[in-house]
């Protein structure tokens, strides 16, 4: 008795951590499965028969596959812009010391806990009152404005943990600053970059409530979804939302793969080559 709880004691924090991943994941695994399913009506979603035909046609609704393409675009526009205006933000508020920087610090959080509905009326009011017509690029402004704080604070929190002496080496082995920047700052970062990056572009894509107000006749991927669930949702939008998961998990472990090697090589780089045999 007193190994099993010896046991419980020891693990009973993984069970609880795996019951909770378990629990996030449930959703995901009921889309995956749906993906698969024949439906016996639009309105309906219990699993009722085994196909592989959603996948085979992804694009048997073409309004869907024109909204998610279009989805992609927003994303990728907003998620380049965001990262880029991010990025030099966060290197300002760390690196650098101005008047109102501690005030700038607490707006860069308004955005992050703004409520959408608010943020998304006030945009359309700015975009209305300026006789800007909503559309395709008022969609990219508005998630430019709401994805920059996420990039911020998440290449902040990167810069924070940087070893300045890194970089303080690098130049006193005379590399100038552009150099110490190429070959130390930026590999150090890039990894805060990158998350940024994915971060801003699944808020993009997902987000709804802000596109709802600021669209005018521009349908979204999410917006589609919205639409459709009236007259019943397709089944290939579980394709997309499984392959979306599937390759944001592969491009996940990509990273973690590339950045292992990495870490060995620089640990077999640092190991002392053996002395030749004979050699004094």
């Amino acid at each position: 008795m007193s190994r099993v709880s010896r046991w419980f004691a020891q693990h009973w924090v993984m069970g609880v951590a795996l019951l909770v991943l378990g629990y996030l994941f449930l959703p995901i695994a009921v889309v995956a499965a749906l993906s698969f399913n024949r439906p016996s009506s639009r309105l309906s979603y219990d699993f009722n028969e085994f196909t592989l035909d959603n996948w085979r046609n992804p694009c048997a609704t073409s309004d869907m596959c024109d909204a998610v393409l279009r989805s992609a675009q927003i994303g990728f526009l907003a998620t380049v812009a965001a990262t880029a205006l991010g990025t030099l933000m966060a290197f300002a508020l760390v690196r650098h010391r101005f008047r109102g920087r501690s005030g700038l610090n607490v707006l860069i959080f308004l955005p992050m806990a703004t409520p959408e509905l608010v943020m998304g009326t006030s945009l359309l009011a700015l975009f209305v009152a300026g006789g800007v017509p909503l559309g395709f690029w008022t969609i990219v402004i508005a998630h430019v404005m709401f994805c920059l704080s996420f990039v911020v604070v998440t290449v902040k929190a990167r810069l924070a943990g940087m070893d300045r002496r890194l970089e303080e080496a690098a130049m006193d082995l005379y590399a100038s600053e552009w150099q110490t920047f190429r070959r130390i700052t930026l590999p150090l970062v890039l990894p805060g970059i990158v998350a940024a990056a994915l971060l801003a572009f699944s808020l993009s894509f997902d987000d709804f409530i802000i596109t709802n107000f600021n669209s005018g006749t521009t349908v979204t991927f999410p917006m589609y979804v919205w639409g459709a669930a009236q007259r019943g949702i397709p089944p290939q939008v579980n394709v997309i939302g499984t392959a979306m998961f599937a390759f944001a998990l592969l491009l996940v472990l990509a990273t973690m793969a590339r950045g292992r090697r990495a870490r060995r090589a620089a640990l077999m780089a640092a190991v002392p080559a053996p002395r030749a045999a004979g050699r004094s």
